[in-house]
């Protein structure tokens, strides 16, 4: 029994040291730091289709500049202050008459 004991042990400490000896000489932080941001710049990029449309491109929206001012001025003043709800506790539940309102 404790022969096995012994032999387990040196076996064991043969594992952590050749373990730690590799684990020194490991080193892949550098790597990584030289490639860091790499894939955030792909992705960025392919998003961009065409950075300079705008300087050689007409409009091919169909809206003038007063209707699309006007658009975009309705759309803000309706979240600046939107329509209450008749009571919160029964949207999408029916109309409330009996009979479904018939």
């Amino acid at each position: 029994m404790k022969l096995a004991h012994i032999v387990f042990a040196r076996q064991a400490a043969l594992a952590v040291s050749v373990c730690g000896a590799l684990a020194g000489c490991m080193s892949s932080t550098p790597i990584w730091d030289k490639h860091m941001g790499e894939a955030l710049r792909a992705v960025t990029q392919a998003q961009i289709i065409d950075p300079h449309a705008a300087e050689h491109a007409q409009s091919t929206s169909g809206i003038d500049g007063t209707a699309a001012a006007s658009a975009m001025d309705s759309y803000d003043k309706s979240f600046r202050a939107p329509t209450p709800s008749p009571n919160a506790f029964v949207i999408g539940v029916g109309s409330g008459t009996p009979g479904g309102g018939q």
